[in-house]
């Protein structure tokens, strides 16, 4: 799947079958329903659950719980815009997912 194909299915009311929970929190969140992915999130243990969990926080405008979230991860809070993160979080799931 590309990034284009992906935006593209966050304009349906389904999500693309086989994608992975990451991905599926990235699919609501494109869809507005923030609730939904911070769920997933939630669920999911591993660095990449926690670097979108870090976005959603951030998203959310809680920049002290975000704050956390990207130190579990290593990562410093970005200055960029919240669109640009998103894609660069579907963009990174997509290589983890697609190119193995």
């Amino acid at each position: 799947m590309t990034l284009v194909a992906f935006k593209a299915a966050c304009n349906s009311t389904n999500p693309p079958s086989g994608i992975s929970d990451e991905l599926l929190a990235l699919w609501y969140d494109a869809r507005g329903n923030w609730n939904r992915a911070h769920e997933l999130v939630q669920e999911n243990k591993g660095s990449t659950g926690d670097w979108i969990h870090a976005y959603l926080h951030r998203k959310e405008g809680d920049n002290a719980n975000a704050a956390y979230w990207y130190r579990r991860v290593k990562k410093i809070m970005p200055q960029i815009g919240l669109e640009k993160e998103w894609t660069e979080l579907v963009e990174y799931l997509l290589k983890s997912e697609y190119d193995s």
